[in-house]
């Protein structure tokens, strides 16, 4: 496995091409929901690959703070359906929350994390701030790090 982080203006036309085949064949065809995935803040994000024989598998967007929430944010976490056995998630969590602090110098994160995958969060130290609330159909919680 490789990690890459790049900006947006370094992601080559192919990289832009497979992270949107990711994110709609996870967010739109896997999770069954019609939702306006590009918002136009890819732009300000800091994108961070996985790549596994050349193909990426795995993605984040991380953001610093103010772009998206007050502190420093990770969203669009996804892992290929096949390759989520191998733990490759977590290691996600754990370069992407390096990449935070390296690129921006913060320690606090929030996101907004799907409800089933509260306990994953938590394994990554975030905790449920506030109550449960519906993103695009789908139930989620604010976790914050400190």
């Amino acid at each position: 496995m490789e990690f890459h982080v790049k900006s947006f203006s370094e992601l080559t036309v192919s990289e832009l091409y497979q992270i949107l085949q990711l994110r709609s064949e996870v967010f739109v065809v896997e999770q069954d929901c019609v939702y306006q995935d590009i918002d136009f803040k890819d732009q300000k994000a800091l994108h961070v690959l996985v790549y596994k024989n050349n193909t990426i598998i795995a993605y984040t967007r991380i953001f610093k703070p103010g772009d998206y929430f007050e502190n420093a944010s990770i969203g669009r976490v996804v892992v290929k359906q096949f390759e989520r056995k191998y733990g490759y998630g977590h290691e996600l969590m754990k370069v992407s929350i390096e990449a935070i602090k390296d690129s921006f110098h913060q320690e606090k994160i929030t996101i907004s994390a799907q409800l089933y995958l509260k306990k994953f969060y938590e394994s990554h130290e975030f905790i449920q701030v506030g109550e449960t609330y519906l993103e695009d159909g789908i139930p989620h919680i604010r976790m914050d790090k400190n």
